[in-house]
């Protein structure tokens, strides 16, 4: 149909649902500068994305998954997603698989790090970008990406933002994210949410996973990978501006969330090249 959208070689019928025209068990898909459609949609295949320059947020159910630069997902198939970024410029290779090993890793969304030899694989797969030719190499490589990906995985769960299904707790969220440079009055926030201190803290690590004062140091540290994105601020500059009193404190925390150091995103974020 002509007024049928194209997105990464599958064709959008309707709004959020996409066949799938190509004959291949593989393909990869690179874009630099990288657009987004705000809403959900679905798709038979299970995708790989990577980041190669900026950071992307998946929407996926009820959490949302920061995949900053370097970073990849992998969303399963028939799972609804969407995706956003306020990067200046997000440059995204996806590779989406018809079938996948019959193995629990492909069933589940994951988020990790990106470890040299898997970046050079990607690196040397993108020149198979929109081939949908037969190719024999091109079909064996990204078998082996495929494969080896629970190898490569090594998961960090900090970068899922938990969404509460409790109605009272989204007010709460809302307080933090709107209001993450300033410290946690719990006492206040579990007056908005009209339940006790003791009530909030509980109910919050239920449906949540994670305390509120740890929600709080997550969204933080999210807004820093943001800001360390648009290369405008010195690192002591961003720790303030996200409510740390010292550049050491910032780096303490920033490294119990990312398992490595502002300075080394930063130096990525600066030499990046795809």
């Amino acid at each position: 149909m002509q007024n049928d959208k194209n997105k990464c070689g599958l064709i959008e019928r309707k709004k959020g649902e996409f066949s799938d025209p190509i004959n291949l068990d593989a393909y990869v898909w690179y874009q630099n500068n990288w657009t987004h459609d705000d809403y959900e949609h679905v798709h038979a295949r299970g995708q790989l994305s990577f980041v190669s320059q900026g950071y992307q947020y998946f929407y996926i159910e009820n959490r949302i998954y920061l995949v900053p630069q370097n970073h990849v997902i992998w969303i399963p198939s028939k799972v609804k997603h969407k995706s956003r970024s306020e990067a200046e410029h997000v440059d995204l290779m996806v590779i989406l698989y018809a079938n996948v090993p019959e193995i629990d890793f492909f069933r589940s969304v994951h988020v990790f790090a990106v470890p040299t030899v898997l970046r050079e694989m990607l690196g040397y797969a993108s020149k198979w970008s929109q081939n949908f030719e037969e190719n024999k190499e091109q079909y064996h490589f990204l078998q082996a990406i495929l494969n080896c990906l629970p190898n490569f995985c090594s998961e960090n769960h900090n970068l899922q933002i938990p969404i509460p299904s409790n109605e009272k707790l989204i007010p709460i969220c809302e307080e933090i994210n709107n209001n993450f440079k300033y410290a946690i009055d719990i006492e206040m926030l579990a007056r908005k949410a009209a339940m006790s201190a003791r009530s909030l803290q509980r109910i919050f690590k239920a449906e949540t996973g994670i305390t509120v004062q740890k929600y709080h140091q997550l969204i933080r540290i999210l807004k820093s990978i943001e800001m360390i994105d648009q290369k405008k601020f010195t690192l002591t500059e961003i720790a303030y501006m996200v409510g740390y009193k010292s550049l050491s404190a910032f780096t303490s925390s920033y490294q119990a969330i990312m398992k490595d150091g502002p300075r080394a995103m930063k130096k990525k974020v600066l030499t990046a090249r795809y």
